[in-house]
Order: structure tokens, then sequence, then C-alpha cells
């Protein structure tokens, strides 16, 4: 008889925050995860305590540590570490600068022994309302100007920028299908087709 696969469990952090209070600690977070006995925690990075868009300075490794730490002490993997940055952008300075956010948050994972981070395309920013969006089921209009190609071909070039520091780390990039050019499975087929590379996979 093939042995059974153990099913194995973790916690969003922002399961337990909503956005619409103040941040619940990432410590408190993995705490309630281990005492419902899951396997490890999937840590949102705008949840940490940690200037979202600074550069990764002393102090904040250091939290990070403590963060690898406490999850060991729990018996805890931090399996990934969620994102929030979009690659739909025109102006290039804009772009490398979302790129340059992203490869600090693959160092982050590093830092925390995690595998793999998530990552979104971004989106169009046309509607300004996120509970529109929602109820919009993520759909949006275009900028006006730009075509949705141009959207894939920004998204495609700034995923690739990425992938010489996921290599470096070892971390993965797994792409969600998530609202924006990923929403659906053909357009998240069209960028896992058009990036040839073993540190990106879809979640």
């Amino acid at each position: 008889v093939a042995p059974r696969h153990r099913t194995r469990l973790a916690i969003a952090s922002y399961s337990y925050w909503h956005f619409k209070t103040a941040k619940v600690p990432i410590p408190v977070v993995m705490d309630r995860a281990a005492e419902l006995g899951v396997e490890g925690v999937d840590i949102l990075h705008r949840q940490m305590d940690l200037e979202e868009r600074a550069p990764l300075d002393a102090a904040g490794r250091g939290y990070l540590r403590g963060l690898k730490r406490q999850a060991f002490r729990r018996g805890l993997s931090i399996c990934c570490v969620s994102t929030h940055q979009s690659f739909v952008k025109a102006d290039r300075a804009e772009l490398a600068a979302e790129v340059a956010h992203t490869r600090k948050c693959i160092e982050l994972a590093y830092e925390l022994g995690c595998p793999s981070i998530r990552i979104n395309t971004g989106r169009w920013g046309t509607t300004k309302s996120f509970d529109q969006l929602m109820a919009d089921r993520g759909i949006e209009p275009v900028l006006p100007g730009r075509t949705e190609d141009e959207g894939f071909k920004w998204c495609i070039d700034g995923i690739e920028r990425c992938l010489a520091t996921a290599e470096k780390c070892g971390v993965m990039l797994a792409l969600e299908n998530h609202w924006g050019l990923a929403r659906t499975p053909e357009g998240l087929l069209r960028i896992l087709n058009a990036i040839k590379s073993p540190w990106l996979g879809a979640l």
C-alpha cells in the first residue's frame, strides 16, 4: 500500500488583520497558528513591523531574524511571503522602483529562510475603489491610450528583471492568479509561457 501523504496547512497572516484596524503583529499570528496546530505561516509583507518601501537595514534584518526564531520556537515553517507590487507601469522609472522593491522582498524572504514569495502582476489602477474592483471581479478598464498587450510586456519585463535575485537567494517567485493581468487562466499562462525560468511558478 502506498504511504498516505499528510495534508499540511498554513495560515496567511492577514487572516488575522483585514486592513481596517491596527496591524496584528506577526509574532501574535505565529502564536495563534501554533495553537491551532497548523504547519506554517504565510506572512504578508505589509503586515510586518517594517517600512514597506524602505531599504532593508540592520534593524530590519534583526526584526526578521526575530521572526525566524519565533517560528522555530513555535514549530512553524515560514512557507511564503506575500508582496504588494505592480509591474503594470508604463513609466520606466516607476517599473524600476517596483522591480527594486520586489528584489528587496526576495532578500527579505531569504533572511527568513522562506522558499517563496507570492507576487502579482499589478493592475491598471483605473478603478480607484478597491471595493468596486472586487465588485467588478477584478476587471478594470485599460489606461487610456494603452493596450493590454503593453501591460503584459511591462509585466513580463518586470518579472524577468527579478529572476537573477531569485536564483541567487534560492527563492521561488509564485505568481498568483489574482486580480490584474493574471486574473484568468489565459492571462496567467501567457506570462508563465513567456518566461522560461525554474525560479518562476504559479500559485
